[in-house]
């Protein structure tokens, strides 16, 4: 790399808000099944602290050594409701509070993996978990969790729409940060490195590092050098930032793999917002174009610089696999904050926006008051586009009590702030009290 690569790469990181999102560890639990639960967890419990005890460390050396901040370290682990099936329990919130008692232990920001695969159906130790959501992560500090409702070859699982609209609101009863940890997903991945759906899937080996990077930023930036150009410019502009960024997660991962002893998985290529200014990817969209995200013209901007993204990062790194998208989270992205705040942006225009994107309705805060069976309406034209696209989508909606159309919430950190957003007044209890499975599409008549 010659010397004005180095001082370029130097200024991302200074100005231009670069960084890697987070390194994660994925962890299988598969030999820590046990028909005593108490003695699963124990096993869950030394098997997690023992092969992440130096992820934590290792993270901050590479910090130093190169001068690259992690955002986040943490831990996803196979689906809890595959782990503790065996166990014969009537909850899981034993599993969960192993998890977070774990992720203390470790000093890692978050462990994913409170999840449950139900596309086609249910199993006794998927409903067991899906009833110990609210619960669980009530109780919890530390703990995320996702169960995946559909999927382009199963269908979508009507009867788990319904039942999560229930238990979005019940654990908004208990608390309403509890669904800032909680998202529904259509074609879920297993070596997603994100939060709040990162697990560890079964095809995964046993230990496993991956590697999110950032990057809206510097993307920006380099789109203000072309203002006026051609889209054939931006796009090209585009792929050649995004190997610059891809590149450093692929050095920050085989570095991480390499200093805990264990595998290299993916980078996954995922622009993530923060909600701090000149980080996020509707200022991104606006320079592309569009006056405030949300006009139209958005999604045809999203869709270019999802593709240009993915295209620049292919070449920068070995392996790619995650979500590869340009995150649009309401609460954590600033720009998309403006633009709800201002009548530009509403539910509907975000719900086109990820039929080209990663990932789904995210981070968006709704009234308190709004019902379970609107809530699984949501989720389920969610996974309808998944489904149909063959592509991931999720919900990660947040009802928030005693709130109204305008108000304001505050989440902290890098969970940002977020506007009560509004739903439809019109009522989806009869399609979803309908139940069932929706068939999976036909794949070789498409239009």
């Amino acid at each position: 790399m010659d010397s004005q690569q180095i001082f370029e790469t130097s200024h991302m990181i200074s100005s231009e808000n670069l960084d890697i999102r987070t390194i994660t560890m994925g962890i299988s639990l598969l030999d820590c099944i046990d028909s005593d639960s108490d003695r699963a967890c124990q096993k869950i419990y030394d098997k997690i602290t023992n092969k992440a005890k130096d992820l934590v460390k290792v993270g901050k050396e590479i910090e130093t050594e190169y001068g690259i901040p992690i955002a986040n370290k943490r831990i996803t682990v196979t689906p809890i409701s595959l782990i503790a099936a065996a166990s014969g329990d009537h909850d899981y919130v034993k599993y969960a509070k192993a998890l977070d008692r774990a992720a203390k232990t470790l000093g890692v920001d978050f462990i994913g993996g409170f999840s449950a695969l139900v596309q086609k159906g249910f199993q006794t130790g998927d409903e067991v978990l899906i009833n110990s959501l609210p619960q669980a992560l009530a109780e919890t500090n530390y703990v995320c969790a996702s169960v995946n409702v559909g999927s382009t070859r199963s269908g979508i699982n009507m009867d788990a729409v319904k039942k999560m609209g229930q238990i979005v609101v019940d654990s908004a009863n208990l608390d309403y940060m509890t669904n800032t940890k909680l998202v529904v997903f259509c074609n879920a991945v297993e070596d997603n490195p994100f939060m709040a759906g990162g697990f560890h899937g079964v095809s995964e080996p046993d230990v496993v590092i991956n590697v999110g990077v950032s990057g809206p930023g510097v993307v920006k930036t380099a789109l203000e050098k072309v203002a006026g150009e051609s889209m054939d410019v931006v796009a090209e502009t585009i792929k050649k930032t995004a190997f610059k960024v891809t590149r450093m997660g692929q050095l920050v991962g085989s570095v991480a793999a390499e200093k805990l002893g264990v595998p290299f998985g993916i980078v996954d290529l995922s622009l993530a917002p923060t909600a701090a200014a000149g980080d996020s990817v509707a200022e991104v969209l606006e320079e592309i174009g569009v006056s405030q995200v949300g006009a139209h013209g958005t999604t045809a901007a999203l869709a270019m610089l999802n593709d240009a993204v993915k295209k620049g990062g292919l070449m920068a790194c070995n392996h790619v696999g995650g979500l590869s998208g340009a995150f649009i989270p309401v609460s954590e992205d600033a720009g998309m904050i403006k633009a709800v705040e201002s009548g530009a942006l509403n539910i509907s225009k975000l719900e086109a926006m990820t039929a080209v994107c990663s990932v789904g309705l995210d981070m968006i805060a709704i009234p308190g008051d709004t019902s379970p069976a609107t809530i699984s309406g949501m989720i389920a034209d969610e996974a309808a586009i998944g489904m149909i696209n063959n592509k991931t989508t999720a919900v990660r909606v947040i009802p928030v009590p005693g709130k109204k159309i305008g108000e304001t919430v505050e989440f902290g950190g890098l969970l940002g702030h977020a506007p009560i957003m509004a739903v439809s007044n019109e009522t989806s209890d009869k399609l979803i009290n309908r139940g069932g499975l929706i068939p999976a599409p036909v794949h070789s008549f498409k239009n």
